[in-house]
């Protein structure tokens, strides 16, 4: 975890990718396309925390038909900007069998932690799985080959935070998204 003043640091020398008009306007599309596949389903939209949190808040008020809300809290980060091994913190509290589960997280990065949360949800019994992303980074994922169902933006394979993102635990708040300065990585 970094001190305020070294994130603010960060902050200052980081380079917005997209600004919260943008990303809104993603968000709108995004809920479109969910709301064409799954508006019969009564899907559970399930939150990986803590990176869902404000992206699953701003889909679930933009999709206009039955669903029902839970998280799980998984970490691979824990504070530091390289990811280790999957921690489950907490597990869903609905019984996902039988259940449409979208799975929604704020970044897919390396893959492995949506392909493990979408195969927990297939072992506990879920009838289909479909996952949803903020944030694609375009980068080639070997170990976990895996593609979000549903995209709302590209970036490059930099370090970005906003809406869900963060950066060493703050910064999830930004007004936009943004790509962190090649010495702060």
């Amino acid at each position: 975890m970094g001190t305020p003043a070294e994130i603010t640091a960060v902050a200052g020398r980081a380079r917005r990718i997209y600004s919260a008009e943008e990303v809104e306007a993603a968000l709108n599309r995004m809920a479109r396309e969910i709301g064409a596949e799954l508006q019969d389903t009564n899907p559970i939209l399930l939150c990986v925390m803590n990176g869902g949190l404000i992206v699953t808040g701003l889909l679930a008020l933009r999709l206009r038909f039955l669903l029902q809300l839970d998280y799980l809290h998984v970490s691979r980060y824990r504070g530091a900007t390289t990811g280790g091994n999957i921690e489950y913190r907490t597990m869903p509290a609905l019984d996902l069998r039988g259940r449409v589960v979208l799975v929604i997280d704020d970044i897919l990065d390396a893959g492995t932690t949506l392909t493990a949360v979408v195969r927990s949800c297939e072992e506990r019994g879920a009838a289909r799985v479909l996952s949803a992303v903020l944030v694609n980074k375009r980068r080639p994922r070997r170990e976990a080959p895996v593609k979000a169902d549903f995209t709302g933006l590209q970036v490059p394979d930099s370090y970005v935070y906003g809406y869900g993102m963060d950066y060493k635990g703050y910064l999830r708040n930004a007004d936009g998204i943004y790509a962190v300065a090649d010495e702060d990585e």
